[in-house]
């Protein structure tokens, strides 16, 4: 499976990232001033597809984080079953150490209820 993972996937991608890479090496400027259209204060100029691999991390980021969250209750409900699952197997252990170490049970007498 993961030499498939490899083959049909990894290393087609790669191909696709470096010819991606080669077409797009052509310098643009990254404005962050929308007021100043002609000479921005704050602009960075970078190669495209440094801005194209920087804005796909930062979506990939926004939504692991968002993922993260919304999947929060989820994770919390898992919490209290693995402390119930705890608690209860504490309780099957100490009464199986009664069992074993305790008084002999007797068994259910009939005459009591008989007599009733």
């Amino acid at each position: 499976m993961r030499r498939f993972l490899i083959l049909f996937v990894l290393v087609p991608l790669a191909i696709v990232l470096v010819a991606l890479s080669v077409a797009n090496r052509a310098s643009v400027v990254l404005s962050f001033d929308p007021l100043a259209e002609a000479a921005p204060r704050w602009s960075v100029a970078m190669p495209l597809f440094i801005l194209l691999f920087a804005t796909l991390a930062v979506g990939i980021l926004i939504g692991g984080i968002a993922t993260w969250i919304r999947q929060g209750k989820w994770r919390k409900a898992a919490r209290a079953e693995r402390a119930n699952v705890a608690r209860l197997r504490q309780d099957v252990e100490r009464l199986r150490e009664r069992i074993t170490t305790g008084p002999a049970l007797a068994p259910p007498s009939f005459t009591d209820r008989d007599a009733a």
